[in-house]
Formats: structure tokens, sequence, C-alpha cells
């Protein structure tokens, strides 16, 4: 095949999709352009021509967005895009994974893919463009890969399953999925689902393959003649004389079992193991200690393998069986909301923490700048799995699994409207052997509970495996991370009683089928109810009480012209609320006021004051004023930011006064009765008629 130029356009479910090579970045090793509506991506692949020493693929993917795609200018001191944000590293994984399982086991090139937006317009989706941008630049490219692949967002409205839903539909659909796949199977599952029943889910994804196939063939017939001939994987160095013996001595060593029911007893099994046949071998040929390691790491795969197949797990479990689950809430005594959750040698604490409008993340995105109120961050310490390492925040796995975790609990969430605060969740592995992420959304149900959010329903996940071999699979339910490693898949399922909430698929073979899928999910969802019940056993319903040191939170609808009434000239009339009673306040320009405080009365008290400013002034009520102006035949006195009213000098007092002064002096408070509210608005007033009262009763308060 020779390298051309090529430029294709498909008409593909109501949108243009355009397909470009050899006019850019012609140095790459494989370069597309792709852009449907007005947004374009550019993605280049490059491959070194160097070989690392290790077996493994050295494969890097890079999504980065420039704001002058979208027309802006980045903020911040330096003005120019910096550190990769959240939705760079997620679009970066949700390329690698349908990606890295289609290159060919032996090609252990370092490679990079770095996908590059453009041009947005707001309107069509960067990931999945970017995923069949990345496709068809390695299928140009000399890179072996078993593609093309596709993706694209299946959604639900109104009953009717939607590919590629614009962003107003997404608003009201009740699942966002995206789903990767060859022609021949789906490879990869993303999405978050508003308590979506199995039987849903199976037909979406099977609606969103079909789709995938019609992208595969426009990519199909977009590189055929074109591109460049494929690098030979190398061969692998091997002495089949050397691995046959290691094969005779080193297997029935291993098919004695190396079934222990914790991780620890594993690893010294299959040290011991190493020990008693495989060592020698190195001892006697340790110029070949690379082969016999791979060997042996071979063999114990290819064993646990076929035992599983056989019904043994490598902790004795039968497929279905979850780990021992126990928990408590209310652990961590200062914090609004806590909640521990152990599932087998998984372990989570998970914290709630209540904010207010001011907490809330600020983020300066393509699409315009965005706030969030909900946040769940996942960390995953090396201490949980026994090792150590350099902390430099958080990696592209812990973003991840907190993006999954997160898509799984905001469908149980209280409308903002009903329940006006920042919530961050935070999630600490302690320990990990296998889905870490679904014990975080069950000890996050569990914490915000305790943090007495009132959400719809609890949240509880779980990870399942896959061992195919031939036409024979079995499917595995709360999968440990040996399962995972040797395993053929990774489907985590998260979900309430009613439904899922959330998908999250990876496969290493080349695909799997609605077969797999829906024995997958149905396995699924017994185990999701086994570990709701082992949840509800320790919190079953959020507290009513929020913790004494949440914050509390009022909020009240004023009609949008009192508003510059209640901030005042300058701000004055705000900043005294606030001086006065301790409270924070947020108020908007369509009159939504939040009146924010740890002390519940420091709320009321600001609540009250605000109330007195914006009410209206009525004939036969009491107000205390202040003292504005003395004049000779009385006092105007302020009953409230743009309410003066006239106190004549015979309504001070029963009795005959001489001077106003006599009674009142400038500044003074006085508390006074609405004798009238004249046509032309002004306010007649009387102290008199107020004497038999106490001021104190008066005055701004709960």
């Amino acid at each position: 095949m020779t390298e051309q130029r090529r430029d294709m356009e498909a008409d593909l479910f109501g949108s243009k999709l355009r397909l470009e090579t050899g006019r850019l970045a012609k140095q790459a090793n494989g370069a597309v352009l792709a852009s449907c509506g007005g947004t374009t991506v550019l993605a280049t692949v490059v491959a070194s021509e160097e070989k690392i020493e290790d077996d493994f693929l050295p494969l890097t993917i890079n999504y980065q967005e420039k704001s002058y795609a979208a027309g802006k200018i980045p903020g911040g001191y330096f003005k120019r895009e910096g550190r990769p944000s959240e939705k760079e590293i997620l679009t970066s994984r949700l390329i690698d994974r349908p990606v890295r399982p289609l290159i060919p086991k032996g090609f252990c090139y370092p490679t990079q893919v770095i996908v590059t937006v453009i041009s947005a317009d707001g309107e069509n989706a960067t990931d999945v463009i970017s995923v069949i941008a990345s496709s068809a630049a390695l299928m140009i490219s000399d890179i072996p890969f078993a593609g093309p692949i596709a993706a694209l967002t299946v959604g639900k409205v109104d009953g009717q399953l939607v590919i590629n839903p614009s962003p107003e539909k997404l608003e009201i659909s009740t699942m966002d999925i995206v789903v990767a796949g060859t022609s021949e199977a789906i490879v990869m599952v993303e999405g978050g689902l508003k308590e979506v029943n199995e039987e849903e889910v199976v037909e979406a994804l099977m609606f969103a393959h079909s789709g995938i196939k019609e992208i595969v063939s426009f990519q199909n017939r977009f590189v055929e003649g074109i591109g460049k001939e494929k690098r030979e994987i190398p061969s692998v160095e091997t002495n089949e004389t050397l691995e046959d013996e290691v094969r005779s001595i080193v297997l029935p060593i291993i098919e004695r079992g190396i079934v222990a029911d914790s991780k620890d007893g594993r690893k010294k099994l299959i040290k011991q193991v190493y020990e008693d046949s495989a060592k020698k071998f190195v001892e006697s040929h340790p110029e070949d200690k690379s082969i016999i390691d791979k060997r042996f790491d071979e063999l114990v795969k290819d064993s646990v393998r076929s035992k599983i197949v056989e019904g043994t797990r490598p902790d004795g479990r039968d497929y279905t069986t979850v780990r021992p689950i126990w928990g408590e809430v209310g652990l961590l005594e200062r914090t609004h909301g806590s909640a521990l959750f152990t599932r087998g040698e998984t372990q989570a604490i998970v914290v709630t923490t209540l904010g207010t409008s001011y907490d809330e993340q600020r983020i300066d995105a393509l699409e315009g700048d965005q706030t969030r109120s909900f946040m769940l961050h996942y960390n995953f310490p090396p201490y949980s799995v026994g090792e150590t390492s350099n902390r430099l925040g958080p990696g592209r796995r812990e973003i991840g699994h907190g993006a999954l975790a997160a898509r799984a609990i905001k469908p149980v969430l209280p409308d903002k409207e009903d329940f006006p605060y920042t919530i961050r969740i935070v999630s600490e592995i302690l320990e990990s052997n296998g889905s870490s992420s679904m014990a975080t959304v069950c000890g996050s149900s569990m914490s915000l509970m305790d943090a007495g959010v009132p959400i719809s329903a609890p949240v509880a996940g779980i990870a399942m495996g896959l061992i195919k071999e031939g036409d024979k699979f079995v499917i595995l339910s709360d999968i440990l991370g040996d399962e995972d490693h040797l395993g053929d898949m990774d489907f985590k399922v998260a979900g309430t009683q009613s439904g899922i909430t959330a998908l999250q698929m990876d496969i290493k073979i080349t695909g799997i089928t609605e077969e797999i899928l829906t024995t997958a999910l149905s396995q699924a969802k017994d185990a999701r109810m086994h570990v709701l019940g082992k949840m509800y056993e320790v919190i079953s319903s959020p507290k009513k009480e929020l913790s004494e040191y949440a914050p509390r939170i009022l909020s009240m609808q004023l009609k949008p012209e009192k508003v510059k009434v209640v901030i005042g000239s300058g701000g004055k009339t705000i900043k005294k609320i606030v001086e006065d009673t301790g409270a924070q306040i947020d108020i908007q320009d369509d009159g939504l006021v939040k009146i924010f405080s740890p002390d519940y009365e420091a709320c009321k008290k600001a609540e009250s004051y605000i109330k007195r400013i914006v009410e209206d002034i009525v004939a036969g009520k009491l107000y205390v004023g202040v003292v504005k102006r003395i004049l000779d035949f009385g006092a105007i006195v302020e009953l409230g930011p743009g309410k003066d009213g006239l106190l004549h000098i015979s309504e001070l007092e029963n009795r005959r006064v001489a001077n106003v002064t006599d009674i009142l002096k400038e500044k003074d408070e006085v508390l006074v009765k609405c004798l009238a509210v004249e046509r032309d608005g002004r306010v007649r007033l009387s102290r008199k008629a107020a004497l038999d009262q106490n001021i104190e009763d008066y005055r701004i308060s709960d």
C-alpha cells in the first residue's frame, strides 16, 4: 500500500462524519483529521523504531483540548493550557481501553496516540469522534492493529433509543452510554443510567453495536488502498526444549492446587511452587531466566484459568458467591458522614462533606464555564496493596475510578432545589483485592445516608469477570485482583434495587457476544441485591438530622426587583446583614437567596432580616426604625432600605411635646406603628401607639 491523500464523508445518524488524511502531520506514522459538524479532532500515532526489552505494550494515549477550539483564551496567569483536565484524562482512558486489546501481543515498541481537539461546536461530542479518529490513524499507520473500531453514544429519549443524542436530549435521556466495538463484537462500555433494567441495557448495547458496524464499514472504505505496510511482530526468543522441561516439572506441582482464601496466601503458594520447580532451572540456565520466568507465569495463568472453567476459583468460591461483607457508619466523629465498607480483602473508608455554593467546583471547559456541586474523589494509596511508590497526586486510574463511582451515585442524589448543599465524597482505599471502585460506590451510599443526605435509594456495585476458552465461558461474580489480571473481562455494574445506574466494561479479548452480556448482567443483578441486603443491615435509610458540624442552609425566593434592595448601595445592606447575623448570603439575579451558617439560629436571623427588608409596609403593623432626620414638626424614620415614614410630633407621646429633640435624636432606634400608607406612597407613623409594647419583641430575630 502507498500513502496518499484521502478525504471522505458519510451521513451517519443524522450527522456528517468526515475523515481526511495525507494533508496534515505527515511525519507521524498515521494522522487522521475527523470532523462532525463544527467539531474537529486531529489524531496522530507514532511508534518508535526501537523495541523495549520488557514483554509488554508501552502504549500511551493523550487526548488534549485547546481553548482556541471554542474561541476562548485559557484562564489563569499563564494563559495557556497546562496539566490535563479531568475530562482530558477520562477521554484518554476512553480511547485507550478499546484500542489497547487490539494491538497484538508482542508489539513492544513505545507507541503514542495524541488526539487534539482543534475545533469544538459544543454540540458534537469530542470523545466518540476521538475514538474513531484514533482507529483510522492506526489503520493507515504501520502499527499492527486488529481494527477498525468505532464508538458512539446511545441514549433513550421518550422510550426511543437514540444514537449520538444532542446535549439537550441527553439531559432528558434515561441513559448515556458510550459503546466501542469492532464489526464483530463490543469491546468497551462506559456510561451512566437512571435506574434502567438489565433487559433495556442489553437492547441498548445491541442497538449501539448495529450503529458501530456502520461506522466501521465507513472506516474500511476510507482506509482501503492507502496507508503503510504493517510491521511484522518480532519473534519472541524461545528455547522449546527448555520450555518443555519446565512444563513437565512445573505443571504437576501447580496442578496440586494454588487455592487459598487470602491474597497473601496465594502469593506464598505460588512462590513456593516456583522455589520447588522453576528455580532449579534458573540456577542451571541463568542465561535463560527470562524465558523460564515467562513460561512459569504462563503455566500459572493457564492452570488458574482451566481450574476456574472446571469450577474452582483461586479462593475456593463458586462462580456466584460474593465474598463476606461487613461495614459500619459514623466512625469519624467530626466529619459530616462516614462509612467503612469491607468486602473480602477490599476495604474503603468513605467520607461525605457538605458545603455551600461557595464550595462548588468551578470548571473552565471548552463548552463554557461550569460549576459542579457534587464531587467524588477516589484515592488509592500504595499501602492498600502492600507496596511503596512516589505519591504525586491522583493518577489516571484514580480519576477514572472516581468518575465511575460518581456516575453511579449521581442519579439518586436529591435535587438542588430540595437540598441546596455542595456534596463532596472522598473514598480512601485501605485494602484492595478486586474492585475497589465498586466498594467506593457502596461506601458512598452508606456515608451519604450517615450524613443525612436524602438520597432516593442506596446504590451498590459489583465487578464481574469472564473466562472464555473456545466456545465455553464462565461468568464470575465479585472478581479478585488475580481473576481480573488473568481473566478476559472486567465488567462493573452499579445500581439500586430498581435498576442500573452505571456500567463500565473492559474486554481483553476481541469482543463479547449478546449471550455473554445477558448472562453477566443477570448474574450481576443477583450479586448486587445481595450486597444491598448487607448494606441495609448497617444503615437502611438517611438519618433524619444533619451532623451538628455540617453547615445549615436556608433558601428563600424574592421577587427579582427586590434583589437590589437587599444588596443595597455598594453592597452596604447585605454586608450589614452578614455582620449582624454571622451568616453568609448568596443572592442570585433571579431572586433566589441562600443563607448558610454552622449556626442554624444565625440562618433564621438573617432570613428574618431579609424578610423585613423586602416586605411592604402595612398599616397597623409595628416596626423598629431608625431616626434618619429631625424636623421641626417631627422626624423621618427609616424602617428599612428605601422605606421611610413620617413620625409627626403629635404622635410622639400621649402628651403634648414642645420639641422633637426632647424625645428623639438622630440614629435613635424607635418602635413605631404604621398608621397609614397614602396613595402617593407616603407612610404615617406613630410612636405613642406603640408605647405599651417592648421594642425587643420586634427587633430582627428568628
